[in-house]
């Protein structure tokens, strides 16, 4: 999956650059700036759209078809291209392929916690993830401008084509763990009065806005979505300041633009491998605030000295920021988001840093018309910085909360609850219940009523049945075992009596968070009538 988005990520890199000196030589800057604002309008209304395809469908195959798509229309570039023809057809051809990096990318976000086996892992996944994605910021551009020295635009657009077909190859090999079948709207989601959610009579506009309307009324969520928003108005900012640092400051304005990216790009290299380090920290919400402040702070340096060495150490700074941020609120997303509906609110959240990025943009310029770069940063840096300390203590709260519970590891161990996605799972470890007994207690009897699921942290249990014949030991039990499925999911009073054989600690979860793990999701149902079969059957 890694290595396919690398294949995705230098091919939208090459494209971008190869389109950009394309129109430039066909309608000059202004072709070039319309071009770039229409693509992050467009981006940002059509996010949570293919976000509602990442839920409703498998994402494997929706990353599958974004790759093929992307393959066709940058292929009808290239021809209109080499033909010298259509030119507003290769901007709609361009426009196509950048839009259709977003389903992909909100795709692939989706399913990692589904490859993932532990919150450390999927941290370090995503961590990864924004590291090749700043190797891609560097390859992808190096390609196109090495071709096109060489070669021309349609030779990089071919070149392009074949990194998705690379992509769509690698992506059909992946094997998703747990069933991914089409989705179907409204499957497996609770009622919208509870997170949001859209329902199965809900139109298709409901299921687009279903991203925003959870983040909003989740507080966690909602606030995440600011810290990153701050980041990106000042993402959005940067594509133009960079550009007056290399003019004003480093008296160069092209290849000053290049050192600064480069910088950069090293520094976001060296902060990808920072959050792969930090991954098992449980820091998530403190790291993502340190990487908000360090985009805003280290613009100080420029506005206290305008000199090459500030600029350059605030670049650096810039970078290493960038997975700090990237990473943590994509660990945080997956972690508290179900399953089912991760995709509309990556795409929610995705529209919003498009949206933001873009204001950050549009209003630079209109800031150093007013005032001088040093004071226009500073008028940007101070206000972001403030909001992210402001939401701090918040922040290392939710990393609290997202310290891994008691009982997470046991719970994914069992064949019942394997199927299910890290957010799912990290719910019902918070809901377990620990309860201790001696030697010779009776944990549970049979006749009772069925109303608790057990899982055995330590010790022993034996497991009997009475009949004409008198008691039967029908079993034993031991840590990493579990009980009290039968009872729950047929509905009926216990079948066995279960006595404590030593010392002996059990988690247990109530009726209603067990059946509601259990039966809402086909592969553990299919998990637990396999179990219910065969113990009925001794």
């Amino acid at each position: 999956m890694q290595v396919a988005f690398l294949g995705s990520a230098v091919g939208d890199w090459a494209y971008a650059t190869a389109i950009v000196v394309w129109a430039y030589d066909a309608g000059g800057a202004r072709a070039v700036g319309i071009w770039l604002g229409i693509r992050f309008v467009l981006g940002a209304l059509t996010a949570p759209i293919g976000a509602v395809y990442a839920d409703r469908w498998s994402r494997r195959g929706l990353m599958m078809l974004t790759d093929a798509l992307r393959a066709v229309a940058v292929a009808g570039a290239a021809v209109l291209i080499a033909v010298d023809l259509a030119a507003p057809m290769v901007f709609v051809l361009a426009t196509l392929t950048s839009l259709l990096a977003s389903p992909f990318l909100i795709a692939q976000r989706a399913l990692l916690p589904g490859l993932s086996r532990t919150p450390a892992e999927l941290a370090a996944a995503n961590g990864l993830h924004s590291t090749i994605d700043s190797l891609a910021f560097f390859a992808g551009p190096a390609l196109a401008a090495g071709l096109l020295v060489a070669t021309d635009v349609p030779v990089v657009l071919v070149v392009n084509v074949l990194t998705f077909l690379w992509s769509l190859a690698l992506v059909s090999r992946v094997v998703v763990p747990r069933a991914e079948g089409p989705r179907e709207s409204g499957a497996d989601e609770s009622d919208e009065s509870q997170d949001g959610a859209s329902g199965p009579e809900e139109t298709f506009l409901a299921e687009t806005l279903a991203g925003f309307r959870i983040i909003g009324r989740d507080r966690v969520l909602l606030l995440t979505t600011v810290q990153v928003s701050l980041q990106t108005v000042i993402a959005g900012a940067m594509t133009v300041c960079l550009v007056v640092m290399a003019d004003e400051i480093l008296d160069s304005p092209d290849a000053g633009l290049g050192y600064l990216n480069a910088v950069i790009g090293v520094g976001s290299i060296l902060g990808g491998m920072l959050a792969i380090s930090r991954a098992r920290r449980g820091t998530l919400g403190r790291d993502m605030t340190v990487g908000v402040v360090l985009w805003s702070l280290p613009l100080l340096l420029v506005t206290a000295w305008p000199t090459p060495a500030a600029c350059f150490a605030a670049a650096a700074l810039l970078g290493l920021a960038n997975p700090l941020v990237d990473v943590n609120i994509d660990t945080i997303m997956q972690r508290l988001t179900p399953d089912e509906l991760l995709g509309r609110v990556f795409g929610a959240l995705e529209s919003c840093a498009i949206a933001t990025m873009a204001i950050g943009a549009l209003a630079m310029p209109l800031l150093l018309e007013l005032m001088s770069l040093q004071a226009a940063l500073a008028v940007l840096a101070v206000p972001v910085a403030a909001l992210a300390l402001i939401g701090l203590p918040a922040m290392i709260r939710l990393d609290a909360t997202l310290t891994a519970p008691r009982g997470l590891e046991l719970l994914r161990s069992l064949d019942l609850f394997a199927p299910l996605d890290p957010a799912t799972t990290e719910q019902l470890a918070g809901s377990l219940t620990e309860v201790r007994f001696a030697a010779g207690d009776v944990l549970v009897r049979e006749g009772e009523e069925s109303d608790r699921f057990f899982v055995v942290e330590s010790g022993l249990v034996r497991v009997t049945q009475t009949d004409a014949l008198g008691e039967r030991v029908l079993r034993t039990e031991g840590a990493g075992e579990y009980f009290g499925e039968i009872g729950l999911l047929r509905d009926v009073p216990r079948t066995a009596t279960i006595t404590a054989l030593e010392e002996t600690v059990v988690l247990t979860l109530a009726r209603d968070d067990f059946l509601r793990a259990v039966s809402g999701h086909r592969e553990s149902g299919l998990a637990a009538e396999a179990t219910i079969r065969r113990r009925l059957a001794t």
